[in-house]
């Protein structure tokens, strides 16, 4: 995952640029980039999906979906579901393998979270340092791994509802697995957009994530 925009805890403290630095070792930079083609990937496809059978009142635009129909949308599914499966895992095992987590994730606190969020919305953030994360990152890119492993769960739900019976009924039954599928891809797709968006408010943070420094 690419660091944002928002990079240091304190509006007063000012921290040495990393200019030269690795900030972003390479495994990190392929995992980050094959897991966003992926989750692009299912993302879109996931609508044309959802389109066959909306749970809600609307449907998203054709420009917006992959596969051209059902059996379309489903293929590309699929085929991205393994690559973000098994590279995710990967990146999971590897961040806390190389105490790549540890580093970056923790400590992390509700004070510390809010006091952030407060200096991010007045703009006193420092973006000097791209080797930290401050509290609010944190908090997202923790919050985005908790949403992976529901969205995994759900779509394994509702993927194969006979074969994994009992994960179906702890989320509900069928029915509410679908929902429940929807509302982690809507949280992932909002991450995305901050993540996104933030990312270009600072340049330099989407060079680091690739070439590394």
């Amino acid at each position: 995952m690419s660091t944002t925009a928002l990079t240091d805890p304190s509006p007063t403290t000012t921290t040495a640029p990393t200019s030269g630095a690795t900030v972003h070792p390479l495994w990190v930079r392929v995992m980050h980039w094959i897991n966003a083609i992926a989750m692009l990937t299912m993302i879109l496809s996931g609508w044309q999906i959802y389109n066959a059978a909306p749970l809600f009142d609307f449907q998203f635009a054709r420009s917006l979906t992959l596969g051209g129909w059902l059996g379309g949308g489903l293929l590309w599914h699929f085929a991205a579901m393994w690559v973000l499966v098994i590279n995710g895992l990967l990146y999971v095992v590897l961040g806390f393998a190389t105490g790549r987590f540890r580093r970056k994730l923790w400590p992390i606190s509700f004070s510390a979270i809010t006091s952030d969020l407060s200096q991010a919305v007045r703009l006193r953030l420092s973006h000097d340092d791209l080797d930290r994360y401050n509290a609010v990152q944190k908090a997202l890119y923790v919050g985005v791994l908790l949403v992976g492993v529901v969205i995994v769960a759900s779509g394994l739900a509702i993927w194969k509802p006979v074969q994994f019976h009992v994960l179906t009924a702890l989320l509900g039954g069928y029915d509410a697995a679908r929902y429940v599928h929807f509302a982690a891809m809507s949280a992932i797709v909002v991450f995305a957009v901050i993540h996104i968006a933030l990312a270009a408010l600072v340049p330099k943070a989407l060079r680091a994530m690739i070439i590394g420094r």
